[in-house]
C-alpha cells in the first residue's frame, strides 16, 4: 500500500510538468537533432512499408503482409504520441502538459501499445501456421479471419487503454505536479496521486506486465515450434528463407517486449534506468521495424523493386 505524503485536497492539479530525460545541458541541441531525425525516419520508413504493402498485389493479398501493414500504421501513431513531446523537452518551450492532454497521451499510448502487443502475437501465430501447417495454411489463416483477428486486437487495445486511463485518473491529484518522466505513463503519474495506489499498481502488474509476459511466452513457444519445423526442411535455401522471415520478427519482438516487462513487472520502481529503457519500445522499436522488415525480408525488397521499376517504365513511356 502506498499513499502520497501530500494528502491535502485544497488544490486540484490542472496541468502537469514533464521533466523529461535527464541529460547534460551541453548535449541538448545534439539530442534534439537525434530524436528529430529518428522521428522523421520512423514516419518515412513505416509509410514506405505501408504504401508498399498497399500497392503490391502480391503482398496485400497475404495475411503476413496485412499484419505488417497494420504494424507500420501502429508504429507511425505510437511514435507520434510520444516523440514530438519528447523533442520539445530539448527546446526552451514549456514542459507543461494540460491534465486532459496527459489523460489523452496515457490512453493512446496504452491503446496503441497493447494493440501492438497483441499484433506481435498474431504475427507469430501466422508464421507458425505458415511453416508448421503449410498445406492447411490457406484455410486456417485467410483474409477474412485475419481481418477479424486484427479488429479484435484493436478492440482489446482500446478496452485496455480505457481501463488504464480511467483507473489512473480517477485518483485525486492535489499536490506536486512534476512527472519525473518524458511522457505521461502510469508508474510516473501514480507517484503524484493523493490516495492509495495499491489497486492501481496491482492492476498495472496484472493487466500490463503479466499480459505482456504471457504474449511474449506464447510468441517464444510459437517460434520454438517454428525452429523445430525449419530444421526439418531439407534444402538450405528453404531453411534460410524461413529463418530470415522469422528472425526479423523475433528481433523486433525481443526489443519491444523485454523493456516492457522490465518496466511494468516492477510496480513502484523508481529506477533511473526506467526512462532509458522506455526509449527502446517508444522510440527505437518503431524505427527498427521498417529497417528490419525491409532489409531482412526478400519479398518486401522485391516488391519495392517492382514498384520502382514500374514507375520507371511509366516515366519512360511518357
Amino acid at each position: 500500500m502506498r499513499r502520497n505524503k501530500n494528502t491535502s485536497l485544497d488544490t486540484t492539479v490542472t496541468n502537469f510538468i514533464l521533466l523529461g530525460l535527464s541529460h547534460p545541458p551541453n548535449l541538448r541541441t545534439l539530442l534534439f537533432l537525434v530524436f528529430f531525425i529518428i522521428y522523421i525516419l520512423t514516419q518515412l520508413g513505416n509509410l514506405l512499408i505501408l504504401l508498399t504493402v498497399w500497392a503490391d498485389p502480391k503482398l496485400h493479398a497475404r495475411p503476413m503482409y496485412i499484419l505488417l501493414g497494420v504494424l507500420s500504421f501502429l508504429d507511425m501513431w505510437l511514435s507520434s504520441v510520444i516523440v514530438p513531446r519528447l523533442i520539445l523537452d530539448f527546446t526552451p518551450a514549456s514542459k507543461s502538459i494540460p491534465f486532459g492532454g496527459c489523460v489523452a497521451q496515457l490512453y493512446f499510448f496504452h491503446f496503441l501499445g497493447s494493440t501492438q502487443c497483441f499484433l506481435y502475437t498474431l504475427m507469430a501465430y501466422d508464421r507458425y501456421l505458415a511453416i508448421c501447417q503449410p498445406l492447411r495454411y490457406p484455410l486456417l489463416m485467410n483474409g477474412r479471419l485475419c481481418t477479424i483477428l486484427v479488429s479484435g486486437a484493436w478492440v482489446a487495445g482500446s478496452i485496455h487503454g480505457s481501463i488504464q486511463a480511467t483507473l489512473t485518473f480517477r485518483l485525486p491529484y492535489c499536490g506536486p505536479n512534476q512527472i519525473d518522466y518524458f511522457f505521461c505513463d502510469i508508474p510516473a503519474v501514480l507517484r503524484l496521486a493523493c490516495a492509495d495506489t495499491t489497486v492501481n499498481e496491482l492492476v498495472t502488474f496484472v493487466d500490463i506486465g503479466v499480459v505482456a509476459a504471457s504474449c511474449f511466452m506464447l510468441i517464444l513457444l510459437s517460434y520454438a515450434n517454428i525452429v523445430h519445423a525449419i530444421l526439418k526442411i531439407r534444402t538450405a535455401d528453404g531453411r534460410h528463407r524461413a529463418f530470415s522471415t522469422c528472425g526479423s520478427h523475433l528481433t523486433v519482438v525481443t526489443v519491444y517486449y523485454v523493456p516492457c516487462i522490465f518496466i511494468y513487472l516492477r510496480p513502484g520502481s523508481k529506477s533511473p534506468l526506467d526512462g532509458a529503457v522506455a526509449v527502446f519500445y517508444t522510440v527505437v522499436t518503431p524505427l527498427l521495424n521498417p529497417l528490419i522488415y525491409t532489409l531482412r525480408n526478400q519479398e518486401v525488397k522485391s516488391a519495392l523493386k517492382r514498384i520502382t521499376a514500374g514507375r520507371g517504365t511509366v516515366n519512360e513511356n511518357k
